[in-house]
């Protein structure tokens, strides 16, 4: 950071002139925040002999090296338009009769006017403030409601994989593998009919429409839970049981005398520890 490079420079006593060639700004620049410091470090002192933390020190040096409080020109919407607007866009678009899935900034914008909670306003200021709210009105993920017959046992397991995996590191230093496994099912393996053409001057990558199905696969993936790795997954044509316990199999081969914990399934191996009956109780 330049400004503190400037109070530094200043402390080995390089003249304005030096320090502004050295941080590339001008001279009035230096000179700002040399005063700046000057006028802080009684402050600082002070805070230092009361005994201050670094942390108290840091927020300081923090506050110091900051940009003064600027007022600004004043806001152009109020307090409760704001509100508002943000309330609307929490809001599903059909319950305003819009022909659309999800909100675009446009439509937010002539939704606001329609409403008269503003005379006008602008695309670009909706977005603004979508931002500044931290809101993505387009965007949407799939969600998995659970629905458990019962929800006193459910709550038990929750509470019993949330708590390894806040052990997770530790249980990871002392040789356990806590794993995450899940699958994804009805991969479509595709070959493009012709390969793709790479990039050149003034045409971008060219790659073939037409492709060549080859069926699907089903992925079986375990997520470590204190390094985020990816461990011995497996891909094939189905996902039975058999399946299942070739994939934990193959998973204890990359470590044999390690510790692992899974699902009982048709067949057990001596390093699993069981944590249930499959398609009767467990975790």
């Amino acid at each position: 950071m330049w400004r503190i490079q400037i109070v530094l420079l200043s402390a080995k006593g390089y003249t304005n002139s030096k320090i502004a060639r050295r941080v590339g700004k001008d001279r009035g620049t230096v000179r700002l925040w040399r005063a700046r410091w000057v006028e802080a470090t009684p402050v600082l002192q002070a805070a230092r002999e009361k005994g201050a933390s670094k942390r108290e020190l840091s927020v300081l040096l923090e506050t110091v090296l900051s940009d003064a409080f600027r007022s600004g020109t004043p806001g152009k919407f109020t307090a409760e338009q704001l509100a508002k607007v943000i309330a609307v866009a929490c809001e599903p678009p059909e319950q305003s009769d819009r022909p659309v899935t999800h909100w675009t900034a446009r439509e937010l914008a002539d939704e606001i006017v329609k409403r008269h909670i503003v005379d006008s306003i602008s695309v670009r200021t909706v977005g603004r403030l979508l931002d500044d709210a931290d809101l993505k009105p387009h965007q949407s993920r799939y969600w998995l409601n659970a629905h458990p017959e019962d929800p006193e046992a459910f709550d038990a397991q929750v509470r019993t994989v949330c708590s390894l995996y806040r052990q997770a590191r530790v249980l990871h230093a002392a040789g356990v593998h806590l794993m995450s496994t899940d699958e994804k099912t009805g991969i479509q393996a595709l070959e493009r009919k012709a390969p793709t053409l790479p990039m050149r001057p003034g045409l971008v990558e060219r790659r073939e429409f037409e492709y060549i199905r080859h069926g699907t696969r089903c992925l079986i993936v375990n997520f470590e839970v204190a390094t985020g790795r990816i461990v011995a997954p497996t891909v094939g044509p189905t996902r039975t049981e058999a399946d299942f316990a070739a994939h934990i199999a193959q998973t204890v081969a990359s470590d044999p005398t390690g510790q692992w914990g899974v699902h009982r399934g048709p067949t057990q191996h001596p390093p699993i520890r069981d944590l249930g009956a499959l398609g009767r109780c467990g975790v």
